[in-house]
């Protein structure tokens, strides 16, 4: 595990490949991807492009689904879910980009359900920075990294559609 307190972001783009190698065998199972707005869905669709796949991918956005709606209200970005496949018996890779506390994967896997009953839903990270606070782990990650409370790994995309993180100090 990785402590951003004095080392340099890693490669996003290099960690797309990475998790598209970890990703590659279960392609006999014609698996769905499932992006998570934004980061998710930015990485769901480089994953499309390594891994060749024909199929669109699904994006889900969990503002709806979040159990602390009440609390923080609704995003400003709210987007539309599209699944343009049925989800029913269907192997599901969920994708994000960083995976913390697991309310945002509990919360997009409760949208999916709405869709239907998939066969399995397997999770796909590029960072994960542990955190938990329910039963949720990644089943290909390409980064176990360490922040202080104070730090948000942020991934950005830049006009050209490369992907890059940011560390922000909140």
């Amino acid at each position: 595990m990785s402590n951003l307190i004095n080392e340099a972001l890693p490669d996003a783009e290099a960690q797309c490949r990475q998790l598209a190698d970890l990703i590659r065998p279960q392609l006999s199972k014609n698996p769905a991807l499932v992006g998570i707005y934004s980061g998710g869905a930015w990485i769901a669709e480089r994953l499309k492009e390594l891994l060749g796949l024909t199929e669109d991918i699904g994006l889900i956005d969990v503002s709806f689904y979040r159990d602390d709606f009440a609390e923080k209200g609704l995003h400003p970005q709210c987007r539309p879910t599209v699944i343009p496949f049925d989800v029913e018996g269907r192997h599901l890779i969920l994708v994000d980009d960083v995976l913390y506390t697991g309310r945002t994967t509990r919360a997009a896997i409760n949208e999916l359900f709405d869709y239907g009953r998939p066969a399995a839903v397997e999770l796909a990270v590029l960072a994960d920075r542990g955190g938990r606070e329910l039963p949720v782990a990644p089943t290909y990650g390409a980064w176990d990294v360490k922040l202080t409370d104070a730090q948000n790994l942020v991934l950005d995309r830049n006009d050209h559609g490369q992907l890059a993180w940011r560390l922000e100090n909140v």
